[in-house]
């Protein structure tokens, strides 16, 4: 299957930006290279691009889109959390922007062996990272079903989370749960027949806890973004496209403080805690697709875009 991923919010993201055609660029979730081509086609012969992703089958897809740019292009098979010292093993110290798409692509969810879908059956993998041992089916299988519980809760944001851990860790007393259709038959078993006809899919919510869980999704974002805006050269901005509630509070929360990191208490008249804004949020309120965005990308319904500029 060959790797596909249509890039939400491109041309915004472009703008937002700001692109010198000399500056140094980073692409922290490479995907299938449609940000970073983008980019490329803005940047001179000393402009650069760098991009970072863990899935093997992104790097191959991504290096052969970006390949007309030659030297211009250096892409690596890591995390965005190892953003830093990626770039000081190529002799980078600042860059003058950064993008981070949050999204699991087109070809990781359309994927079946993958197994990052409910929608076809598969083993239960959702590993971002196929280089990592452990799997979904490992989570599944062997966490306590309170642990099940909590993840479920605070990850999926589903309400039905304590009877879903309850069906599943029931199910697993008989036999091992391994693929993506038996794990969602017993959630759809555990969720009412009512809710079923008139929401969206039932196992929509646990899936995403899972993976997220698995890969470590927001405790990743949550360490990494205030090392991203000290990587930044003043003026560079950090574009971040999250997709769901929880990845979104994080980077509302991270911009905001290092726009205001004073912890002094309001009582004060002047401020002594010595701690000095980085930047400023340059959209108060998250980007979000347009009609016709939505129309050609059904996917792009959660999208939103928040940017952040170093002064």
């Amino acid at each position: 299957m060959e790797f596909s991923h249509v890039s939400v919010l491109l041309n915004e993201t472009i703008e937002q930006l700001n692109i010198r055609p000399e500056g140094i660029y980073v692409d922290g979730t490479l995907g299938g290279g449609g940000h970073s081509y983008e980019i490329c086609r803005r940047l001179s012969g000393k402009g650069r691009l760098i991009g970072i992703d863990q899935d093997a089958d992104a790097i191959a897809a991504a290096g052969k889109r970006l390949e007309e740019f030659g030297d211009r292009v250096t892409i690596v098979r890591s995390n965005y959390c190892r953003m830093r010292q990626v770039l000081a093993d190529l002799g980078i110290e600042r860059v003058d922007g950064i993008v981070l798409d949050l999204g699991v692509s087109s070809y990781q969810l359309d994927a079946a062996d993958r197994g990052f879908t409910y929608r076809v059956d598969a083993p239960l993998d959702m590993r971002m990272d196929q280089r990592q041992t452990k799997t979904a089916k490992d989570i599944v299988n062997e966490y306590p079903e309170k642990e099940l519980y909590r993840i479920i809760r605070d990850f999926g944001e589903e309400k039905f989370a304590g009877p879903i851990a309850r069906h599943i860790a029931a199910a697993r007393e008989k036999k091992p749960i391994e693929t993506t259709g038996e794990l969602t038959e017993i959630i759809r078993g555990a969720v009412p027949a009512k809710v079923r006809a008139v929401g969206g899919h039932p196992a929509k919510r646990t899936f995403q806890a899972i993976r997220i869980e698995l890969n470590h999704e927001l405790e990743v974002l949550k360490d990494s973004l205030d090392d991203m805006i000290d990587l930044l050269n003043p003026g560079g901005r950090i574009c971040v496209i999250t997709f769901h509630s929880l990845e979104d509070r994080i980077v509302k929360t991270i911009f905001k403080t290092n726009e205001n990191p004073c912890t002094c208490p309001s009582s004060f008249p002047v401020c002594v805690c010595g701690k000095k804004p980085k930047g400023r949020a340059v959209v108060k309120k998250p980007i979000l697709p347009g009609e016709e965005e939505l129309e050609r990308n059904k996917r792009a319904k959660s999208a939103k875009l928040r940017v952040f500029e170093r002064i």
